[in-house]
Protein backbone atom coordinates (compact mmCIF):
# COMPACT_ATOMS: atom_id res chain seq x y z
CA UNK A 1 0.00 0.00 0.00
CA UNK A 2 1.14 3.63 -0.97
CA UNK A 3 1.65 5.19 2.75
CA UNK A 4 1.78 8.61 0.88
CA UNK A 5 -1.38 8.40 -0.50
CA UNK A 6 -2.64 6.90 2.36
CA UNK A 7 -1.43 9.92 4.25
CA UNK A 8 -2.97 12.38 1.92
CA UNK A 9 -6.58 10.24 2.14
CA UNK A 10 -6.37 10.32 6.08
CA UNK A 11 -6.16 14.30 5.93
CA UNK A 12 -8.98 14.48 3.56
CA UNK A 13 -11.08 12.27 5.63
CA UNK A 14 -10.31 14.45 8.65
CA UNK A 15 -11.29 17.92 6.91
CA UNK A 16 -13.96 16.33 4.90
CA UNK A 17 -12.81 18.34 1.84
CA UNK A 18 -9.90 18.06 -0.66
CA UNK A 19 -9.08 21.62 -1.16
CA UNK A 20 -8.83 22.23 2.86
CA UNK A 21 -6.24 19.11 2.84
CA UNK A 22 -4.73 19.94 0.09
CA UNK A 23 -3.84 23.93 1.86
CA UNK A 24 -3.07 22.03 4.98
CA UNK A 25 -0.68 19.74 3.46
CA UNK A 26 1.05 22.64 1.23
CA UNK A 27 0.17 20.41 -2.07
CA UNK A 28 -2.11 21.02 -4.62
CA UNK A 29 -5.30 19.77 -4.82
CA UNK A 30 -5.30 17.83 -8.09
CA UNK A 31 -1.95 16.50 -6.59
CA UNK A 32 -4.30 14.68 -3.46
CA UNK A 33 -7.01 14.13 -5.96
CA UNK A 34 -4.53 11.95 -8.55
CA UNK A 35 -2.97 10.04 -5.22
CA UNK A 36 -6.30 9.21 -3.43
CA UNK A 37 -7.79 8.13 -7.18
CA UNK A 38 -4.80 5.63 -7.15
CA UNK A 39 -5.20 4.47 -3.82
CA UNK A 40 -8.72 3.49 -4.53
CA UNK A 41 -6.84 1.85 -7.73
CA UNK A 42 -4.45 -0.20 -6.15
CA UNK A 43 -7.09 -1.09 -3.31
CA UNK A 44 -10.11 -1.90 -5.53
CA UNK A 45 -12.45 0.33 -3.07
CA UNK A 46 -14.28 3.15 -3.33
CA UNK A 47 -13.58 5.52 -0.30
CA UNK A 48 -14.62 9.01 -1.09
CA UNK A 49 -17.78 10.02 -2.44
CA UNK A 50 -19.50 13.68 -3.50
CA UNK A 51 -21.76 15.26 -1.48
CA UNK A 52 -23.00 18.29 -2.21
CA UNK A 53 -20.18 21.06 -2.24
CA UNK A 54 -18.12 18.56 -0.09
CA UNK A 55 -17.45 14.65 0.33
CA UNK A 56 -18.17 12.07 2.50
CA UNK A 57 -16.73 8.66 3.06
CA UNK A 58 -18.10 5.31 2.04
CA UNK A 59 -17.61 2.19 4.79
CA UNK A 60 -14.72 0.92 3.26
CA UNK A 61 -12.97 4.47 3.48
CA UNK A 62 -14.48 5.06 7.24
CA UNK A 63 -13.01 1.33 8.10
CA UNK A 64 -9.62 2.52 6.10
CA UNK A 65 -9.54 6.26 8.12
CA UNK A 66 -9.82 4.66 11.44
CA UNK A 67 -7.04 1.68 10.92
CA UNK A 68 -5.27 4.49 8.81
CA UNK A 69 -5.44 7.27 12.36
CA UNK A 70 -4.16 4.41 14.03
CA UNK A 71 -0.92 3.71 12.07
CA UNK A 72 -0.21 6.86 12.02
CA UNK A 73 -0.36 6.99 15.76
CA UNK A 74 2.02 4.20 15.73
CA UNK A 75 4.45 6.23 14.38
CA UNK A 76 4.42 9.55 16.68
CA UNK A 77 4.55 7.16 19.78
CA UNK A 78 7.38 4.93 18.48
CA UNK A 79 9.24 8.87 17.29
CA UNK A 80 8.23 9.88 20.69
CA UNK A 81 9.58 6.71 22.97
CA UNK A 82 13.20 7.32 20.89
CA UNK A 83 13.04 10.41 21.47
CA UNK A 84 13.01 9.68 25.34
CA UNK A 85 15.62 6.83 25.49
CA UNK A 86 18.00 9.42 23.22
CA UNK A 87 17.09 11.74 26.10
CA UNK A 88 16.91 10.35 29.06
CA UNK A 89 17.98 6.45 28.47
CA UNK A 90 14.51 5.44 30.22
CA UNK A 91 10.90 4.44 28.58
CA UNK A 92 8.06 5.86 30.15
CA UNK A 93 4.67 4.16 31.01
CA UNK A 94 1.47 5.79 29.24
CA UNK A 95 -1.36 4.77 31.53
CA UNK A 96 -4.88 5.26 30.35
CA UNK A 97 -7.46 4.66 33.33
CA UNK A 98 -11.50 5.31 34.55
CA UNK A 99 -11.88 6.87 37.25
CA UNK A 100 -12.31 3.86 40.00
CA UNK A 101 -8.85 1.97 38.98
CA UNK A 102 -6.78 5.45 38.36
CA UNK A 103 -7.97 6.95 42.17
CA UNK A 104 -7.97 3.91 44.62
CA UNK A 105 -5.83 1.11 42.70
CA UNK A 106 -3.20 2.54 40.81
CA UNK A 107 -1.25 4.60 43.42
CA UNK A 108 -0.38 1.72 45.62
CA UNK A 109 0.73 -0.42 41.97
CA UNK A 110 2.87 2.81 40.74
CA UNK A 111 4.30 3.36 44.64
CA UNK A 112 5.67 -0.18 44.69
CA UNK A 113 7.04 -0.14 41.05
CA UNK A 114 8.60 3.91 41.80
CA UNK A 115 10.46 2.21 44.78
CA UNK A 116 11.96 -0.32 42.83
CA UNK A 117 12.35 1.64 39.22
CA UNK A 118 12.75 5.66 40.40
CA UNK A 119 13.85 7.05 37.16
CA UNK A 120 10.95 5.53 35.28
CA UNK A 121 8.65 8.46 34.21
CA UNK A 122 4.64 7.44 33.95
CA UNK A 123 1.73 9.92 32.92
CA UNK A 124 -1.44 8.62 34.33
CA UNK A 125 -5.16 10.01 32.17
CA UNK A 126 -8.13 9.35 33.69
CA UNK A 127 -10.87 9.60 31.90
CA UNK A 128 -14.51 7.59 31.21
CA UNK A 129 -14.09 3.80 29.61
CA UNK A 130 -15.14 4.99 26.05
CA UNK A 131 -12.05 7.67 26.16
CA UNK A 132 -9.63 5.30 27.50
CA UNK A 133 -10.26 2.36 24.90
CA UNK A 134 -9.56 5.17 22.43
CA UNK A 135 -6.43 6.22 24.24
CA UNK A 136 -5.22 2.72 24.34
CA UNK A 137 -6.10 2.42 20.53
CA UNK A 138 -4.34 5.23 19.08
CA UNK A 139 -0.88 4.63 21.12
CA UNK A 140 -1.86 7.48 23.30
CA UNK A 141 -1.71 4.43 25.91
CA UNK A 142 0.52 1.55 26.96
CA UNK A 143 -1.50 0.06 29.26
CA UNK A 144 -5.69 0.79 30.45
CA UNK A 145 -7.59 0.22 33.42
CA UNK A 146 -10.78 -0.29 32.79
CA UNK A 147 -14.62 -0.87 34.79
CA UNK A 148 -17.07 -2.11 32.21
CA UNK A 149 -19.18 -6.01 31.83
CA UNK A 150 -19.46 -6.14 28.24
CA UNK A 151 -19.20 -3.99 24.38
CA UNK A 152 -15.14 -4.81 24.69
CA UNK A 153 -13.70 -4.13 21.72
CA UNK A 154 -12.54 -6.58 19.26
CA UNK A 155 -8.43 -4.97 19.06
CA UNK A 156 -8.05 -5.32 22.78
CA UNK A 157 -6.99 -7.69 25.16
CA UNK A 158 -9.01 -7.79 28.33
CA UNK A 159 -7.47 -9.58 31.57
CA UNK A 160 -9.76 -10.04 34.75
CA UNK A 161 -8.47 -8.35 37.55
CA UNK A 162 -10.88 -8.08 40.54
CA UNK A 163 -14.96 -7.62 41.37
CA UNK A 164 -16.11 -4.83 42.93
CA UNK A 165 -18.63 -4.17 45.00
CA UNK A 166 -21.04 -1.19 43.85
CA UNK A 167 -23.74 -0.12 46.26
CA UNK A 168 -26.56 2.31 46.00
CA UNK A 169 -25.80 5.70 48.05
CA UNK A 170 -27.75 8.68 49.66
CA UNK A 171 -27.00 11.42 52.41
CA UNK A 172 -26.82 10.67 55.72
CA UNK A 173 -30.07 10.85 57.31
CA UNK A 174 -32.57 10.58 54.07
CA UNK A 175 -35.21 8.50 54.78
CA UNK A 176 -34.40 5.80 52.55
CA UNK A 177 -30.86 5.27 54.37
CA UNK A 178 -30.26 1.85 55.43
CA UNK A 179 -34.06 0.62 54.19
CA UNK A 180 -34.33 -2.43 51.48
CA UNK A 181 -36.42 -0.93 48.57
CA UNK A 182 -37.32 -2.08 45.15
CA UNK A 183 -34.91 -0.74 42.12
CA UNK A 184 -38.55 0.63 40.44
CA UNK A 185 -38.79 2.92 43.88
CA UNK A 186 -34.94 3.98 44.38
CA UNK A 187 -35.59 5.45 40.72
CA UNK A 188 -38.03 7.87 41.78
CA UNK A 189 -35.52 9.51 43.73
CA UNK A 190 -33.37 12.30 42.00
CA UNK A 191 -29.67 10.88 40.89
CA UNK A 192 -26.46 11.94 40.86
CA UNK A 193 -25.25 10.86 37.48
CA UNK A 194 -21.80 10.41 35.42
CA UNK A 195 -21.11 11.76 32.03
CA UNK A 196 -21.83 10.38 28.80
CA UNK A 197 -19.37 7.33 27.76
CA UNK A 198 -19.42 6.38 31.91
CA UNK A 199 -19.81 2.55 32.33
CA UNK A 200 -21.13 3.55 35.75
CA UNK A 201 -23.98 5.28 33.78
CA UNK A 202 -24.39 2.90 31.41
CA UNK A 203 -24.18 -0.27 33.85
CA UNK A 204 -27.47 1.54 35.35
CA UNK A 205 -29.39 2.36 32.52
CA UNK A 206 -29.07 -1.30 31.33
CA UNK A 207 -29.82 -2.54 34.70
CA UNK A 208 -33.15 -0.40 34.51
CA UNK A 209 -34.21 -1.73 31.15
CA UNK A 210 -33.66 -5.53 32.11
CA UNK A 211 -36.29 -4.79 35.07
CA UNK A 212 -38.61 -3.14 32.70
CA UNK A 213 -38.46 0.19 34.43
CA UNK A 214 -37.99 3.86 33.19
CA UNK A 215 -33.94 4.97 33.48
CA UNK A 216 -33.39 7.42 36.90
CA UNK A 217 -34.29 10.89 36.60
CA UNK A 218 -31.06 13.22 36.69
CA UNK A 219 -30.98 15.87 38.46
CA UNK A 220 -26.84 16.34 38.83
CA UNK A 221 -24.12 15.46 36.22
CA UNK A 222 -20.88 15.45 37.17
CA UNK A 223 -17.46 13.77 35.62
CA UNK A 224 -15.71 12.29 38.47
CA UNK A 225 -16.49 9.57 41.15
CA UNK A 226 -15.75 11.95 43.59
CA UNK A 227 -16.98 14.72 43.11
CA UNK A 228 -20.28 12.70 42.84
CA UNK A 229 -20.05 11.21 46.17
CA UNK A 230 -18.97 15.21 47.61
CA UNK A 231 -22.68 16.13 46.10
CA UNK A 232 -24.37 13.40 47.96
CA UNK A 233 -22.08 13.95 51.17
CA UNK A 234 -23.30 17.40 50.59
CA UNK A 235 -27.25 16.18 50.92
CA UNK A 236 -28.53 15.85 46.86
CA UNK A 237 -30.14 12.92 45.45
CA UNK A 238 -28.40 9.36 44.86
CA UNK A 239 -26.36 7.19 42.66
CA UNK A 240 -24.88 3.98 42.36
CA UNK A 241 -20.88 3.92 43.44
CA UNK A 242 -18.48 1.39 44.21
CA UNK A 243 -17.50 0.63 47.79
CA UNK A 244 -14.25 1.16 47.82
CA UNK A 245 -14.63 4.99 46.79
CA UNK A 246 -17.73 5.07 49.35
CA UNK A 247 -17.10 3.17 52.55
CA UNK A 248 -15.18 6.38 53.83
CA UNK A 249 -18.40 8.40 53.54
CA UNK A 250 -19.74 5.62 55.01
CA UNK A 251 -17.58 4.89 58.03
CA UNK A 252 -17.82 9.11 58.70
CA UNK A 253 -21.99 9.13 58.34
CA UNK A 254 -21.79 11.47 55.71
CA UNK A 255 -23.55 9.01 53.29
CA UNK A 256 -25.67 5.39 54.04
CA UNK A 257 -26.39 2.57 51.93
CA UNK A 258 -29.94 1.83 50.39
CA UNK A 259 -30.46 -1.84 49.94
CA UNK A 260 -32.47 -3.26 46.57
CA UNK A 261 -34.57 -6.39 46.83
CA UNK A 262 -33.19 -8.97 45.21
CA UNK A 263 -30.13 -7.34 43.60
CA UNK A 264 -26.28 -7.14 44.42
CA UNK A 265 -23.96 -5.37 42.40
CA UNK A 266 -20.23 -6.05 41.35
CA UNK A 267 -18.41 -4.96 38.70
CA UNK A 268 -15.47 -5.97 36.84
CA UNK A 269 -12.00 -4.56 36.72
CA UNK A 270 -10.27 -5.06 33.52
CA UNK A 271 -6.18 -4.58 33.07
CA UNK A 272 -6.35 -3.77 28.51
CA UNK A 273 -3.54 -4.03 26.04
CA UNK A 274 -3.67 -3.84 22.42
CA UNK A 275 -4.08 -7.10 20.87
CA UNK A 276 -1.36 -9.00 18.43
CA UNK A 277 1.37 -6.65 20.51
CA UNK A 278 3.91 -8.32 22.13
CA UNK A 279 5.57 -6.08 24.38
CA UNK A 280 9.16 -6.30 24.77
CA UNK A 281 9.51 -2.99 27.50
CA UNK A 282 11.19 -4.16 30.82
CA UNK A 283 9.02 -0.89 31.99
CA UNK A 284 5.76 -2.17 30.63
CA UNK A 285 6.19 -6.03 31.68
CA UNK A 286 7.66 -5.32 35.35
CA UNK A 287 4.49 -2.94 36.04
CA UNK A 288 2.01 -5.65 34.75
CA UNK A 289 3.88 -8.09 36.71
CA UNK A 290 3.76 -5.70 39.73
CA UNK A 291 -0.26 -5.56 39.59
CA UNK A 292 -0.81 -9.48 39.04
CA UNK A 293 1.04 -9.83 41.93
CA UNK A 294 -0.51 -7.49 44.05
CA UNK A 295 -4.38 -9.21 42.89
CA UNK A 296 -3.40 -12.67 43.09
Amino acid sequence: MNLHALRLFTKVAELKSVSKAAQALMISQPAVTIQIKNLEKELDLTLLESKGRGITLTQNGEFLFKQAQRLFDLELDIEHKLEQLKNTGNEELQIASTHVPSHFLLPKWLAKYKHAYPTTNIHIKSANSQQVIEELLHYKADIAFIVKEDGHHPDINYQFLMNLDYWFIVPYGHPLADQTVTLAELMQEPFVSREDGSSTKEYLNALCKVHKIPPPRVGLQLDGINESIHAIAAGYGTMLAPSIAASSFLQRQQVARVFIKDIDIQRPIYLCTRKNEQSTSSTFNTFISIVNDSIS
